[in-house]
């Protein structure tokens, strides 16, 4: 049972029977061992019922305070004498801690008030404190006033004189036609050249009105300079030390494998895409528990990670459900300090094979209509190449264009558009763009919808440290939008008709997992909601006019639950 002495294994209790898994769990798929739900259980009872720290997790409505989720991980271990328990870990820190009694230590303590982190930290924000005090100076803001208004003036006083000097030269203009029928030879060339010198005069006064108002910027751009120079050179300092500081956190951040190799931070990260660590790599709770057990000789068996808490507003997070380790921050270390253990293979490697024949279910010399099964790519993937895509390049060698016209996600099953030419694919894409195709997806929900028919509105972004999973994200995600329709609700399912107004990534599974939206995942959701036999989404049916018939068209296949 879990303890919060200061022994950090936590024995399983002596009824358990069940058999050791034969592998490592693949952290970043993978259906939760029997050990691990019932370690998890055992930590859920624990969070329910202690009484040894406070935080808002946004559980109890009452509680005033921020509210905040945690991710916790529990792995089961095997002691050098034969005993199996599990240790447990919290991600980033919990009730304003690094350590709890009962929960495996952090890599590195940031919060240590005697470390140079702190140390450093606290001289930052003095600096800052510095700097918002001298940003505060009203000569600043008056300097600053005055620079515009010194813009201004020269760029007015520099159109008044081109618009005088644009009247003059129509002038001098009219007076060399009135000269030609009007003056000799002698005086034409005596007015000419009067003339003459009247523009490069005005030119002149334009070169030397430009160097004036310049001077009066330069001279306004000086004060001001001269006013923060200094907060410039506090913000230089700031940035180095801050540089300093974090590559020093970094190197601090050691993390052991099971063959006893070291790697910090900087090492992990710099041979991948992003060439350095993101912000709190190595403090979700998969590493800690990795650290902790090769530290004291514990043999790392089985593990699985589980959210707690209010959903966040972002990502999808369910209270008290299993969730994967986080791809961004968590591959890199997590590939290191799995060195050495036998783990399971990874299932996505795998996924995407489809052995059978393509289901076509309209096809003319212009375009097709297919049904693609679930679990099976529409383009190629890194790894896997067979797709909708390649199968419909060697089923339309002759064919010219893209051929697709839109994507399924490869656990989403239904009809798909295939154009034969380039002519076709422009007319349907343009079909696409403006919103005049109908499409209708089917999919079954891990719970009951309370209303009949709405829109959910929810803007959508990659999660950039856990792709591909999206967020939604107000700020800086992409509009998207669905109209649904609950047909029956059996079983604590709802069965449920899609319209998608808009296609972005996942954009019907994140709508009905969040929170924000349906608050139910479909059935078999791997990302969003709890694995099964499989996603229960479906495309049913595709309405389109037809490119060269001319005529609207509607498209139907069987849903296969």
């Amino acid at each position: 049972m879990f303890k919060t002495d200061n022994f950090l294994f936590h024995p399983i209790s002596s009824n358990s029977v069940l058999d050791l898994p034969k592998q490592f769990t693949y952290p970043f798929y993978y259906q939760p061992h029997p050990l691990c739900i019932k370690a998890a259980e055992e930590v859920k009872t624990y969070l329910s019922t202690q009484t040894n720290f406070e935080h808002n997790f946004g559980l109890n409505q009452n509680k005033k305070g921020l509210k905040i989720g945690k991710m916790f991980g529990v792995m089961i271990v095997q002691s050098m004498d034969g005993d199996v328990g599990y240790i447990v870990a919290f991600s980033g820190k919990l009730a304003e801690s690094n350590y709890l009694k009962g929960f495996v230590p952090p890599i590195f303590d940031t919060l240590n008030k005697d470390g140079f982190y702190k140390q450093s930290e606290e001289h930052v924000n003095n600096l800052t404190a510095i700097i918002e005090a001298l940003e505060q100076n009203p000569e600043i803001e008056i300097a600053k006033l005055n620079l515009e208004n010194v813009k201004l003036k020269s760029i007015n006083e520099l159109e008044v004189f081109k618009q005088k000097a644009k009247v003059e030269k129509e002038k001098r203009k009219q007076l060399r036609k009135e000269a030609e029928s009007k003056l000799s030879v002698l005086e034409k060339a005596s007015l000419f050249e009067e003339l003459k010198q009247q523009s490069i005069q005005s030119n002149i006064d334009l070169k030397y009105l430009k160097l004036n108002c310049e001077a009066e910027i330069n001279k306004a751009e000086l004060v001001l300079e001269k006013l923060m120079q200094p907060i410039k050179a506090l913000k230089l300092e700031r940035k180095t030390l801050s540089a300093s500081l974090q590559k020093r956190i970094h190197e601090q951040y050691q993390f052991l494998n099971a063959v006893g190799e070291i790697k910090n931070l900087i090492d992990i990260f710099k041979i991948t895409e992003l060439g350095q660590p993101p912000v709190a790599a190595g403090e979700c709770a998969a590493p800690k528990l990795f650290q902790f057990a090769y530290l004291n000789n514990l043999k790392p068996i089985a593990m699985a990670e589980f959210y707690w808490g209010i959903s966040p507003t972002a990502e999808v997070r369910k209270h008290g459900q299993f969730y994967p380790s986080c791809r961004g921050r968590c591959e890199p270390i997590l590939g290191h300090m799995m060195k050495g253990l036998d783990v399971e293979p990874n299932p996505i490697e795998s996924a995407g094979k489809f052995s059978g024949n393509i289901d076509i279910i309209y096809e003319d010399e212009f375009l097709l209509v297919l049904n693609k099964p679930h679990e099976f790519l529409s383009v190629p993937g890194k790894t896997i190449k067979d797709s909708v895509l390649t199968r419909m390049q060697d089923y339309l060698p002759d064919a010219t264009g893209p051929l697709l016209l839109h994507r399924l996600d490869m656990s989403t099953s239904g009809l798909m558009l295939v154009a034969k030419n380039e002519k076709t694919h422009k007319n349907l894409q343009k079909q696409f763009i403006n919103r005049t195709i109908k499409k209708r997806y089917v999919a079954l929900l891990d719970g009951v919808i309370n209303t009949k028919e709405g829109t959910i509105d929810l803007p959508l972004r990659v999660d950039l440290n856990n792709r591909p999973r999206q967020l939604v994200c107000a700020e800086h995600g992409k509009s998207a939008k669905t109209k649904y329709e609950v047909i029956n609700t059996e079983n604590n399912k709802t069965r449920i008709h899609f319209y998608p107004i808009t296609g972005r990534t996942h954009q019907l599974r994140v709508h009905a997992a969040h929170h924000l939206g349906l608050n139910s995942p479909i059935l078999g959701d791997d990302l969003y909601g709890i694995q099964s036999n499989r996603l229960h989404l479906h495309a049913e049916t595709l309405c389109f006019e037809h490119p060269v018939k001319r005529e609207w068209v509607s498209f139907s296949c069987k849903v296969p639950f």
